[in-house]
């Protein structure tokens, strides 16, 4: 779908496609990207959606910014259409009336980010673009190295030294450069965006480049496409979605404006953006009412979601108070406490997707929403990605003789 024009989520100046590749010139806010179906939204079907053959992101090619790249036997053809679960005893157990759960473990790379990195890989494709580069704490670089892999891409990956080993051992086996950075991520960020304009690589940094959102954008349609459509018009789902620098919150938000602009949906779900305590710079404004965001000293288990300062937290911020919903947080017991309470219905996630989870169960316990809400939860990762934190969330199995008498001692028979 042809790009009409960038708008700033900040200033409000617009720029022609030509103009711009990251952010505002004017103020160096985050961009949103606006395609020519917004002012005719005929030129989209709903049939031509639920129609398509592709089950990933490239159903919506007819709503993304880039063109389908064409690579069907590869995992870029492969990325989204997650599957959504309704895990009947978390619902009965939680007291609400209806609980989805969208697993992303089921992307390539085993996490959201494959949606962002398929389409800043799509649009290197389009530009004839060799060396992409970004900072990543693990899963934004690890989709991005196997994006890049399947189609030929070279890709050059700043961690911060402390990112979890299974994370780095994803970025080398996909044939990633990495280098590992004396710091934490807002210092590889920093870093990566100076190699960018010193060496040309395109930089794919979450926020930064706003094909990341449209990226993001895809969980939303399938939101709709999967759970919305079926609600009865009076029923308004609300979203939980844990948030570090806030850029999967706002494109899934995105998705759902998107909708609107199309006239498929009425009304935005209520988004609920769930912070770690240890990195809650956007809850922080919100719950102060500031319109921006001061940054943290970031410390949490939820890797994933440990932003100093959040890139995307200003529009995150915006995108929340358009759909009537709210910033929480939860502290690093109840992340914890999480993972094996999804790990009770057969999902295995890490401490990130676990937030989300997380801060659901605070909110019923806190009477933030109404037990009858309908509520998906957005499960972001693989527990495969930090299963030393899933260690610690659970208790160690014990050790035993191969001896009948032992293993009845332990299991009480």
């Amino acid at each position: 779908m042809p790009i009409s024009y960038f708008q700033c989520s900040q200033c409000g100046a617009k720029f022609s496609p030509e103009q711009v590749t990251y952010t505002c010139p004017a103020c160096g806010g985050n961009l949103d990207t606006h395609l020519t179906f917004e002012e005719n939204p005929a030129e989209v079907t709903q049939a031509e959606i639920i129609q398509s053959r592709h089950h990933s992101i490239w159903r919506y090619a007819p709503l993304l910014p880039v063109a389908d790249p064409k690579f069907e036997h590869t995992p870029l053809h492969r990325v989204g259409f997650t599957p959504v679960y309704q895990p009947e005893r978390l619902r009965s157990k939680l007291g609400l009336r209806q609980l989805f759960v969208k697993d992303e473990s089921f992307n390539p790379s085993q996490s959201f980010k494959d949606r962002a990195s398929a389409i800043v890989i799509a649009r290197a494709i389009e530009k004839n673009i060799v060396t992409t580069i970004t900072a990543s704490t693990g899963n934004a670089g690890a989709a991005m190295a196997c994006m890049a892999a399947s189609v030929g891409k070279r890709a050059i990956i700043l961690a911060p030294e402390s990112a979890p080993p299974a994370k780095i051992a994803q970025l080398l086996t996909f044939g990633a450069e990495v280098a590992l950075v004396e710091g934490n991520y807002d210092d590889a960020c920093r870093l990566s965006l100076t190699a960018s304009h010193e060496f040309g690589w395109y930089n794919r940094n979450t926020g930064y480049n706003p094909f990341t959102v449209e990226g993001k954008k895809t969980a939303g349609l399938e939101i709709w496409e999967q759970v919305i459509r079926f609600l009865p018009p009076e029923q308004k789902l609300t979203v939980f979605i844990p948030v570090g620098d806030g850029n999967i919150l706002s494109g899934i938000a995105k998705g759902f404006i998107d909708l609107l602009a199309l006239g498929w949906i009425d009304q935005l779900p209520r988004l609920v953006g769930v912070q770690a305590e240890g990195s809650a710079a956007i809850y922080n404004a919100f719950i102060n009412n500031k319109e921006f965001i001061d940054p943290v000293h970031a410390q949490t288990v939820a890797d994933s979601i440990c932003v100093d300062f959040p890139g995307d937290g200003f529009r995150a911020l915006k995108r929340v108070r358009e759909s009537g919903g709210f910033f929480m947080t939860v502290n690093d017991d109840e992340i914890l406490a999480a993972i094996p309470a999804l790990g009770s219905v057969g999902l295995f996630v890490e401490p990130a997707a676990a937030t989300a989870y997380a801060g659901l169960v605070k909110a019923l316990e806190n009477e933030l929403i109404d037990p009858e809400s309908t509520v998906l939860v957005m499960a972001t990762g693989s527990g495969l990605k930090d299963v030393e934190a899933a260690m610690r969330a659970v208790s160690l199995a014990p050790v035993i003789e191969p001896k009948l008498s032992d293993l009845k001692e332990v299991f009480g028979v």
